[in-house]
């Protein structure tokens, strides 16, 4: 991957980030006039989706090449930010609803079952949703989450039973998982297909073209809506609602496959981008690296910080003090958390090989006896 293609990824990855932020502060109580860029929250996950099944291609075939070196990154990478979000969201909910009350629309109660599930990333199985509290956006870990399970299997389990394996992590999932994971492996099948990676500079550039003039369509058309519209008069509104997240999952292809378009030319077109996307880079890996801390933790911070500071919603005085806090909240964390998981990896990587090493000797030592 060249070096102003990996920046322009980091670039889209803190600005999807920033999106979900808009859409989930874009609240009454905090901003008494709707936030413009405000209603992209939904579509920037997808974006999130292909660009982790590109990423999660990317260093199977470059770094982590074998399955022990693959898991405990897997790990460090999503348990360094899922536990301590998964406590603070329980401890900043329970200081905020004491503060602030009436904008606390969310669950607060079976604390057992809303953290088990939230740590075992089982909130989304089958028709069950089960809502991590205030933290609303924390679905998507718990897709993406299984995505590399699945992926884990397909690429180091080298027999039949790979697709045994991958059959009963589906059963296990149930639907709504399994409908987003064409997304994800959309991402996988980019990095793979070498026919990508030679196109000309004229097809990266209508690749390009046509991907923002789609995406821009896409959302001036609302076809999110109206997919979900669809589906729940050919499935019912019942049943539609169960899908929750999933129930665009019609119009997320599409937009997938406007990411997926996007990326391919850009991986060419950044090259002749690369005097900006080199000169913002540092900037860029910075504010990317605390990417992860910045989603999973958001709507609690905002929620937070907006019952401690209860400020004037009128005008954005408001707003940008929480945004603020919010944004020193999340570099302190991430600090501790996305910054040091390469900690958390190596112990990981230590514990994984003394355990396959004891098993290789009792192996041993049962068949010479």
């Amino acid at each position: 991957m060249n070096k102003p293609f990996s920046v322009y990824l980091d670039l889209v990855r803190f600005s999807a980030a920033c999106l979900v932020y808009m859409y989930h502060s874009n609240q009454r109580w905090l901003v008494a006039k709707p936030l413009s860029a405000s209603g992209y929250g939904h579509s920037s996950v997808i974006v999130f989706f292909v660009l982790s099944g590109f990423v999660i291609a990317y260093i199977t075939d470059t770094k982590e090449k074998d399955w022990v070196s693959y898991t405990s990154s897997r790990i460090s990478r999503v348990y360094s930010v899922v536990i301590p979000a998964v406590f603070l969201t329980v401890l900043f909910d329970s200081i905020g609803r004491h503060l602030y009350p009436a904008i606390y629309a969310y669950p607060y109660d079976q604390f057992v079952i809303r953290i088990a599930a939230s740590l075992l990333l089982m909130n989304e199985i089958w028709l069950i949703s089960i809502t991590s509290f205030s933290n609303v956006p924390y679905w998507s870990i718990c897709y993406e989450g299984w995505y590399y399970v699945a992926f884990a299997f397909l690429t180091f389990v080298t027999s039949p039973k790979r697709y045994i394996a991958l059959a009963g992590v589906m059963l296990i999932l149930g639907p709504k998982i399994v409908m987003l994971a064409p997304i994800w492996a959309a991402g996988v099948v980019l990095w793979r297909w070498k026919a990508l990676q030679s196109l000309s500079v004229a097809v990266s550039l209508a690749l390009v073209a046509v991907s923002l003039a789609g995406i821009v369509l896409f959302h001036m058309a609302d076809v999110a809506g109206l997919a979900s519209t669809r589906l729940k008069d050919a499935i019912g509104e019942n049943l539609g609602r169960e899908l929750t997240f999933s129930q665009f999952f019609l119009a997320d292809y599409l937009l997938g496959l406007l990411v997926f378009c996007n990326f391919a030319g850009m991986r060419r077109i950044s090259v002749f981008l690369s005097p900006v996307l080199l000169r913002i880079a540092p900037a860029v890996r910075f504010s990317a690296g605390f990417t992860f801390t910045l989603y999973l933790l958001h709507q609690p911070l905002i929620l937070f910080w907006g019952s401690v500071v209860r400020g004037d919603p009128n005008g954005l005085a408001y707003w940008l003090t929480v945004t603020a806090l919010s944004a020193l909240s999340i570099l302190t964390i991430g600090h501790f958390t996305e910054s040091r998981r390469h900690v958390l990896r190596a112990w990981l990587q230590e514990r994984i090989k003394g355990a396959q090493r004891a098993w290789i000797a009792r192996r041993f030592a049962d068949g010479s006896q």
